[in-house]
């Protein structure tokens, strides 16, 4: 009877190990996580760069209108914009079903800020892109986020 009842114990895990492996080897899992994987690094590193300036001067990507609006200056400004893209990319880590969408919402808004620069335009479609990319996280996260540990 023990031995009926170890087996069994042994088979559930089992098949939940092999039921993990099927969806973790499915192409919409595999594109969820190479999301989640690339909205983690790309604000992490860029909010992490606005204190450093290593990839590019991040300043002139601030509209003169809004610098002029802030009460700390466009730099200050800047600076804050990369705690803030700091915090996306760890959302994103913990908790991909909220911070996909914090991410895009925040694509939205540097888009409008990108269409008030002249010659910014491309940089404005390139984040739209992005934007769409994290709504793809976002929807794909709302089958797949329990699946990876995500605390719901």
């Amino acid at each position: 009877m023990a031995e009926t009842m170890m087996s069994g114990a042994e088979g559930a895990f089992a098949d939940r190990s092999e039921a993990k492996y099927r969806v973790q080897s499915t192409p919409g899992y595999q594109a969820y996580r190479i999301l989640q994987a690339g909205f983690v690094a790309a604000p992490l590193l860029a909010g992490l760069d606005k204190f450093f300036h290593v990839l590019t001067n991040w300043d002139i990507y601030l509209a003169p209108g809004i610098a002029a609006l802030s009460p700390i200056g466009g730099h200050g400004l800047m600076s804050v914009v990369g705690v803030v893209e700091v915090c996306a990319g760890v959302l994103v880590a913990l908790r991909p079903r909220l911070g996909a969408y914090v991410v895009a919402a925040w694509l939205l808004a540097i888009i409008l800020n990108l269409l008030l620069i002249p010659g910014f335009f491309d940089m404005a479609l390139r984040d739209f892109g992005l934007a769409l990319g994290a709504i793809a996280l976002g929807r794909l996260s709302a089958q797949y986020a329990s699946s990876s540990g995500e605390s719901l």
